[in-house]
């Protein structure tokens, strides 16, 4: 594992937090979890499970420490791990497409349903939220799948220009 490898998925981590704390909050104080996007970004920059265990571990500790939900914590770390294992899976279903905005687009949407779902169930489970899960779907989950995918649309371009000027060894280098 490179160190400047290390340093961009920490970087992204922060920029994600950064966004995180200064979004003001929707719908009854539930904030967009940008953590999640940059996570996404990182997956697909850096495909392999060393990589994509430090970004579950960091994004998810984080987002729970952060979590403007109650007894956010351990639905947050559940939740970033089960999504970036099940989004690198369809990273590297669709290697030939990493590239691609569209693709990576729908991935993100895909991962942010799956994230919002996974907390919801187990914050339902574990905090013993009373709140109906279809409620919090329908108000948080589905603004978080579209902010998400737009932020993801607008700074991933931007990302991955970045990383070609530079000398990152990440998956985009070799596509």
């Amino acid at each position: 594992m490179k160190t400047k490898n290390l340093v961009l998925m920490a970087l992204l981590v922060a920029v994600g937090a950064t966004l995180y704390l200064v979004i003001p909050p929707i719908n009854g104080g539930m904030k967009i979890d940008f953590m999640l996007t940059m996570m996404f970004i990182g997956i697909i920059l850096f495909p392999n499970t060393r990589d994509v265990f430090l970004l579950a571990v960091t994004t998810g500790i984080l987002s729970g420490l952060f979590s403007t939900f109650p007894g956010g914590f351990v639905p947050n770390v559940i939740d970033k791990f089960v999504t970036a294992y099940i989004v690198l899976l369809l990273i590297n279903l669709l290697k030939s497409h990493k590239t691609s905005l569209i693709p990576t687009t729908i991935i993100v949407g895909i991962g942010t349903t799956i994230s919002g779902s996974v907390f919801l169930g187990a914050a339902i489970i574990v905090a013993g939220a009373n709140i109906p899960f279809s409620l919090l779907f329908v108000t948080v989950v589905l603004p978080a799948i579209i902010i998400n995918s737009v932020a993801f649309v607008i700074i991933y371009p931007i990302i991955t220009k970045l990383v070609a000027r530079s000398k990152f060894d990440t998956s985009l280098s070799h596509a």
